[in-house]
């Protein structure tokens, strides 16, 4: 079973690959903004927290006593742990304390609390001398805040180390507060722009799905162009070349039926007169030469209208194809120049043929036939020691055919008609394509097609066949 164009499930369809195209740059973007925000407010929270640490080690600090100075002075501390439940936002959070000397000696509080090592920032946040960091106190994470704290009084002055740590269950509670909070924000926003995405673009593809249902309800014929003035402007040029199309396809599916209906009128006629013939023949009523010379001219007329009819038929396809190239049109000329020359001859015409390069855009077969259509013409028509001159030339940009016989010309009334298919002025020996063939091509090839008699004084002296085809720029 042959796949059908819309059972390919791997390509998108428009809206999938709108809906995609719009919706995935704008997840991204708030996945990396939510990161963003929640680190930002992660950091707000550290920085207002912080300041309660910092408050906390100063409250100590101020309840430091001193004996002596520097090395020999005697730091004593008297803190109830009171002092900090002020600090303590609720029972989620522990808070715990730890003061020493600059030596490190434990003076007052938690023992077990790890003592500071680190360095002072360069430039803190705060004027204190404090230093904030993270460590472990008891198997918890805790946020230490670590102050140095000058001490003096009447008695003397030394340098304390405040260390205040808080477990950090609080701090985490509401980092995660705030990140459900931008995350239902966010959530909402998606889904906000997702239906406004997919109103816009059904809204949008509307037309294009409507377009679709009505080239799938048409008929196998039908190929009159797609109207569709309401299709958004980056579908138009679709719709513009599928018109074109089926305009092309029009004119061949029109060129065919015309084709087949001509064939099969034309060539009834030399069939159903060849039957007579032979029926006549059997008979005796006309003796078996004469007879046989009559069916072999039957057989000759109706050979040359099948060979035209496919000839006209090959032109189409050719013209389709448009398999073309860079031709001298004056080496075709001559070849079939030398091709009728038995014919010429026979008549002993007076031939004279005068050419100059003419490098034109065309098929090979189609100039061929063309000059071998014009030449028979003449030829046919130019009475016997009569003159046929067959010129060449470029022209403004055109190479220019001139075929001249000496025959009698044509009226004004079968002028009109020549280029119709069928249209002779002689049934007896033409098929009435010859012409028809000739224009096709030379329409094909972007040129004109002229018969003109050839008149002097008041009297028709012959007949041009003059063809005209742009050259090309390497002609130039």
């Amino acid at each position: 079973m042959s796949a059908q164009p819309g059972d390919n499930k791997s390509s998108l369809s428009l809206r999938r690959h709108l809906l995609i195209g719009i919706l995935m740059p704008i997840a991204l973007f708030i996945v990396v903004d939510t990161f963003s925000l929640y680190r930002q407010a992660l950091g707000a929270v550290n920085v207002a927290y912080d300041r309660t640490l910092l408050a906390s080690a100063k409250a100590i600090g101020e309840l430091l006593e001193v004996d002596g100075l520097d090395d020999q002075a005697s730091i004593r501390a008297q803190i109830p742990y009171s002092a900090l439940e002020a600090f303590e936002a609720d029972n989620r959070s522990r808070m715990a304390y730890r003061v020493s000397d600059v030596k490190g000696r434990w003076i007052d509080g938690a023992q077990d609390l790890p003592l500071w090592t680190g360095t002072l920032p360069a430039q803190g946040p705060y004027a204190a001398l404090v230093d904030f960091y993270d460590d472990k106190f008891r198997g918890d994470a805790v946020r230490v805040a670590v102050l140095l704290q000058p001490i003096s009084s009447a008695r003397g002055k030394a340098m304390a180390t405040v260390q205040v740590a808080e477990t950090l269950e609080l701090r985490h509670t509401l980092a995660r507060q705030i990140l459900r909070d931008t995350l239902l924000r966010q959530l909402l926003l998606i889904t906000v722009i997702t239906a406004v995405v997919l109103v816009v673009v059904q809204r949008v593809t509307r037309p294009v799905r409507r377009l679709s249902d009505a080239l799938r309800q048409r008929e196998e014929d039908d190929l009159t162009a797609i109207e569709a003035s309401d299709i958004p402007l980056e579908i138009q040029p679709l719709t513009d070349a599928t018109n074109q199309v089926m305009q092309r396809l029009q004119h061949v599916l029109d060129h065919q039926k015309r084709f087949v209906r001509d064939a099969a009128h034309q060539l009834r006629t030399p069939l159903a007169v060849l039957k007579v013939q032979v029926q006549s023949a059997l008979r005796g009523d006309v003796p078996a030469p004469i007879a046989l010379q009559e069916m072999e001219q039957t057989v000759d007329r109706a050979t040359t209208l099948a060979n035209q009819m496919l000839s006209l038929a090959k032109v189409e396809q050719v013209r389709q194809l448009q398999d073309f190239e860079i031709l001298d049109w004056a080496d075709i000329v001559r070849a079939i120049a030398l091709d009728v020359s038995p014919l010429v001859a026979e008549k002993d015409l007076d031939f004279e043929i005068k050419s100059q390069p003419c490098r034109v855009h065309a098929h090979d077969w189609m100039l061929r036939e063309l000059t071998r259509n014009l030449l028979h013409n003449a030829i046919h028509h130019t009475p016997q020691h009569g003159n046929l001159l067959v010129s060449i030339q470029q022209k403004d940009e055109m190479a220019l055919l001139t075929i001249g016989d000496t025959g009698s010309g044509i009226d004004e009334a079968l002028r009109q008609r020549l280029f119709q298919p069928f249209a002779t002025g002689n049934t007896k020996s033409g098929s009435g394509l010859g012409l028809m063939i000739a224009r096709e091509i030379v329409l094909a090839l972007g040129g004109t097609i002229q018969l003109n008699n050839r008149i002097e004084g008041q009297t028709v002296v012959g007949l041009d066949a003059c063809i005209s085809i742009p050259l090309t720029h390497a002609a130039n």
